[in-house]
């Protein structure tokens, strides 16, 4: 019973013992125990920027040496055409001349009627008191010359109807935009005692200011 009254102990304090020998260690020059380093992913970093740019500017380089290769080949085939290459132009300056020469007669042909058409158009509309004597064709214009029957009276209307009957003419105007006496107009003939009449028919487009 009596040890069982009894007190237990206290439990003694566990001292703490010092290290058997002096921590002399300075952290802050002790080396880095990393497996990786923080400095190695950086430095990385840079090489593979590095690298990258040397490439670009490298393929930069490769396509300025191909484009001046490609210049310089240009250049080349371009010296050595060029003498035929002028001969041809002078050729095609020359083809164009000629073409605007030709392109201008064929306007100018088809501009003005053909003279049997109009002969044969101008004796079947002919009034019967006027006979043709004589037909000329210039640049500006055609001039006719024909006789007139009757009395000078009966001339000068005659002739006056003629001309208004020309002026009229649907197949005369597309070739035609003016038409007048010419010369003296109508006029006695001292040969043959007769009205003589002489008319002018002006081409269209053509220069004006001709003497009829």
């Amino acid at each position: 019973m009596l040890s069982l009254l009894k007190k237990k102990p206290e439990t003694a304090p566990v001292s703490e013992m010092p290290p058997w020998h002096p921590d002399l260690r300075n952290a802050a020059r002790l080396p880095d125990t990393k497996v990786v380093r923080t400095a190695f992913f950086i430095n990385g970093a840079f090489v593979f920027l590095a690298l990258g740019l040397l490439l670009w500017f490298s393929y930069q380089e490769y396509k300025l040496h191909n484009l001046e290769r490609q210049i310089a080949d240009w250049d080349q085939a371009i010296n050595r055409d060029k003498k035929e290459s002028d001969h041809f132009v002078a050729l095609y300056g020359k083809f164009q001349a000629e073409l605007a020469r030709i392109n201008e007669v064929n306007d100018f042909v088809k501009s003005k009627p053909a003279v049997s058409q109009l002969l044969m158009h101008l004796g079947e509309t002919l009034p019967k008191d006027i006979a043709l004597d004589a037909y000329e064709q210039q640049a500006q214009g055609v001039t006719l010359r024909g006789t007139v029957r009757g009395t000078p009276d009966q001339a000068s209307g005659y002739a006056s109807a003629y001309l208004d009957q020309l002026r009229t003419d649907s197949v005369l105007a597309k070739y035609f935009d003016d038409f007048g006496f010419s010369g003296q107009g109508v006029s006695r003939n001292a040969q043959t005692h007769r009205l003589s009449l002489q008319l002018f028919l002006h081409f269209k487009n053509a220069p004006k200011g001709e003497k009829r």
